[in-house]
């Protein structure tokens, strides 16, 4: 909202300057977006009169005229077409600097001398947008009143600080110049004046021979129509012109002016319909009929549905309610009588037609916040008013109001203990009282209570903690002593879930993994992608209500598609290799429960990665590195050949103690060519996140560095091509003894040298007592035990 300061002042005596102004509303809730300066490099500029125009000898474009100041004559050449002998135009003298930095100086345009420059509207700082129809491309004509020789600011209030404020959508009543003005007047705790209407209503009687009928009362809920006769059409005069540019509304004609002016002052938006066009001066505000097609203001054709309210007459539609008038309607400059409209409507059908048809005006925009009802009457008035006192026309007499259920003012209290007790403050009832006055809340004492009357532009008062809100905001935050705060304090800090969470997150990341972030909504075909069977549980979708669209159209049971989709997006823009994590929620339908049952949420942790030297074993690395971080202890990884978005032969199932803890393998290859990714071996990893959590133990274990020397011996097995190695450890582990402190896998051969259909397969186990220093021999003894059940269980033998 764009607030001029001189037209402010006129409502509220302010003696401050606009900086501190602007704070004080700020601090007072009126938040100030920014302040604008007009009229700078304009007060060297002068008014000066066009004596005669002659055309230009050597130029057909360009013309000479002859411009006196009342102390001296000049000439000057133009390329203007809109000047005419008589005129009074802003004229910028030899050595004058205009506001976009041109400097006036003496010159010649194809032998004749120009002294000076006549100026058009842009060139003295006027946006383009904002500058009336007539002077587009032109120069700025002004008033035959305009006295020559003097300071063209003097006649033309250009000179002007102007003050933006952000106007909350709660508060629709601060979306005019008498809002601003009511909140600085609380504010600075000035006195309000408020525009004085009286009207003369020289006109006709009219009433008579009008009607109005509101069929649609779900959509209007008051209609106020006045009729001007006597009409004269032609441009509004310069103040009011400059206070709507200053305000960003750009200068039509007198009548249009009049209404956008009255919008701007009292917050009313008004419309102005050519009484001619209306049949029997009947106007209907009903609903619109499916597919009826209306041209607008704007001459564009668009096409209504059911739920928009229309104002028509007896012959068709005349305007879209709170959002544009007709084209057939149309004030011009053959228009001799209108009728004015100044309605209220519902602002949920404003705000949705408004979407619908793609067109918000400065109308809709204040319609679809919600204004206030009791408006109508004044604004009508007030601009009837404008319109005798600028000779605009003449108010025939009466008015037409229809406003079925009038607003009733609400009644409130508030309690002057609750006040202080909330805002921390020691404010006496009779200052409360006097500060809800000030925002024309009336309030008076009610034993140890205050009555409030909230008025009816303040819809956003509901309760008794808005008030004090009031209260407190104009008797000032920043006057409220500060104190510090009472009653028992928390430390904050994670949980332990999430310190075990942050600490897979920590090992992964140490990892070289990524962390990727991922919606939870995902399409139904991504059961496809990863090639799910039919009968799979995890395609019992749990379905969104009210999805987007197809792709987010229901839970996602599994986070294989996303993080696929991760791996498919990075390959295709060219990254070589990358790893990712991601730890996130799937959900699974209760079948056989109702609809309020919640589905069943589980955590899931996925690791995916691809490119370089990645493999089966890069990845299994990672997961055994997370399960040792993690405390978990007896992981097995058993062959799993049966899982429909894993390769056959290189997936493995996990379980700790028994429990399935989750899958890690190759990515199947037609799961890779549903992302177009069948060139690139993918790897992943999922997780069973809640037994991760469940089972991890990161309890610190103390355990003393060894006494003793260890004793190491490497075991060369050859076995069947087909033995697992998981066979081969679990024997080890069952058989080694006490003393077998640790073995690990170094070396697995085929070739020439092992007999075909056979592999070598090489251990390095370390043994170790806890209280003595092992002998050779004992040890060789329990590594001959352990040959002996690797022969007779798996038909293992050593290498020779």
């Amino acid at each position: 909202m764009l607030v001029p300061i001189k037209w402010l002042k006129e409502y509220v005596d302010i003696e401050i300057g606009t900086n501190d102004l602007a704070d004080k509303m700020t601090m007072s809730g009126s938040k100030v977006e920014e302040i604008r300066r007009w009229g700078d490099g304009l007060d060297q500029i002068i008014i000066g009169e066009i004596e005669k125009i002659d055309p230009h000898p050597r130029a057909d474009k360009l013309v000479v005229a002859q411009v006196t100041t009342g102390e001296k004559k000049l000439q000057i050449v133009t390329g203007a077409e809109n000047i005419r002998e008589g005129d009074k135009i802003p004229l910028a003298l030899e050595g004058v600097e205009l506001p976009n930095g041109m400097v006036i100086e003496e010159t010649y345009f194809r032998g004749e001398a120009s002294q000076g420059m006549m100026c058009s509207p842009d060139e003295l700082g006027i946006p383009k947008h904002m500058v009336p129809e007539e002077f587009k491309g032109g120069i700025w004509i002004l008033d035959q009143d305009a006295p020559v020789g003097t300071l063209f600011t003097d006649t033309v209030p250009l000179i002007e600080d102007v003050i933006e404020f952000e106007i909350t959508s709660n508060r629709p009543d601060c979306l005019s110049v008498m809002g601003i003005a009511r909140e600085a007047a609380a504010t600075l705790n000035a006195e309000l004046r408020s525009p004085q209407v009286s009207l003369k209503e020289e006109g006709t009687d009219w009433i008579n021979s009008a009607k109005i009928t509101i069929e649609d009362t779900e959509g209007c809920f008051r209609y106020v129509a006045r009729r001007i006769s006597d009409v004269k059409i032609e441009p509004s005069p310069q103040w009011m012109q400059q206070r709507l540019i200053q305000a960003g509304v750009r200068p039509i004609s007198n009548v249009v002016d009049i209404t956008n002016y009255v919008m701007l002052e009292v917050g009313q938006p008004l419309h102005a319909f050519d009484a001619e066009t209306i049949k029997n001066q009947h106007i209907i505000v009903r609903k619109a009929e499916e597919g009826e097609v209306f041209r607008t203001l704007d001459g564009v054709d668009r096409e209504l549905s059911a739920g928009m309210t229309l104002i028509a007459d007896e012959k068709g539609a005349l305007g879209i309610a709170g959002v544009m008038g007709g084209e057939d309607s149309e004030v011009t400059e053959k228009t001799t009588s209108i009728i004015l409209e100044s309605a209220n409507f519902n602002q949920d059908r404003i705000r949705k037609t408004s979407q619908e048809l793609g067109l918000r005006t400065e109308a809709s925009s204040r319609f679809e916040k919600g204004m206030d009802p009791e408006l109508c009457l004044l604004a009508a008035n007030r601009a009837c008013q404008l319109i005798e006192e600028l000779g605009a026309g003449k108010i025939d007499s009466g008015v037409l109001d229809e406003y079925p259920k009038p607003v009733v003012p609400r009644e409130a209290t508030v309690r002057p203990e609750k006040v202080n007790g909330l805002l921390g403050t020691d404010i006496s009832m009779d200052e409360m009282i006097r500060t809800l006055n000030k925002l024309e809340i009336e309030a008076e004492m009610s034993g140890e209570i205050i009555k409030v009357t909230v008025p009816t532009f303040r819809n956003d008062l509901q309760q008794e903690a808005d008030f004090i809100e009031e209260i407190g905001r104009i008797y000032g935050f920043d006057n409220i002593e500060p104190t510090l705060m009472k009653g028992d304090i928390m430390v904050g800090g994670l949980s332990e879930l999430q310190k075990m969470q942050e600490r897979i997150k920590n090992t992964l990341a140490a990892c070289g993994c990524y962390e990727s972030l991922t919606y939870s909504f995902v399409s139904p075909s991504s059961a496809d992608a990863i090639r799910l069977p039919k009968e799979s549980f995890k395609r019992d979708f749990v379905k969104l209500l009210n999805p987007l669209g197809d792709e987010t159209s229901v839970m996602r049971t599994s986070i294989l598609p996303n993080m696929m989709e991760v791996i498919a997006r990075n390959i295709h823009r060219n990254v070589p290799e990358a790893r990712f994590y991601e730890m996130g929620s799937v959900f699974y339908s209760k079948l056989g429960e109702s609809e309020d049952v919640l589905p069943l949420e589980v955590t899931e942790l996925i690791i995916g990665i691809y490119g370089g030297e990645e493999n089966f074993f890069t990845l299994k690395g990672i997961v055994q590195h997370l399960f040792r971080e993690m405390g978990l202890e007896q992981i097995t990884f058993e062959s799993e050949s049966n899982h429909p978005s894993y390769h056959p032969g290189r997936c493995a199932a996990i379980y700790s103690n028994g429990k399935l803890l989750g899958t890690l393998g190759e990515i199947h290859p037609m799961v890779s060519k549903n992302y177009d990714i069948d060139k690139e071996r993918c790897y992943a990893a999922e997780l069973n996140g809640d037994l991760l959590l469940e089972l991890a133990s990161v309890a610190p274990l103390y355990k003393s560095l060894p006494k003793y020397p260890s004793i190491v011996r490497d075991l060369a097995l050859v076995v069947g091509e087909s033995t697992p190695v998981k066979s081969i450890e679990d024997i080890i582990s069952s058989y080694g003894g006490d003393w077998l402190e640790s073995f690990q896998l170094f070396d697995v051969y085929q070739g020439n040298q092992i007999g075909e259909g056979q592999k070598s397969v090489a251990y390095s186990m370390t043994f170790r007592h806890a209280e003595r220093t092992l002998k050779d021999s004992e040890v060789d003894e329990v590594v001959q035990k352990l040959v002996k059940e690797l022969k007779e269980q798996i038909g293992a033998s050593l290498r020779e």
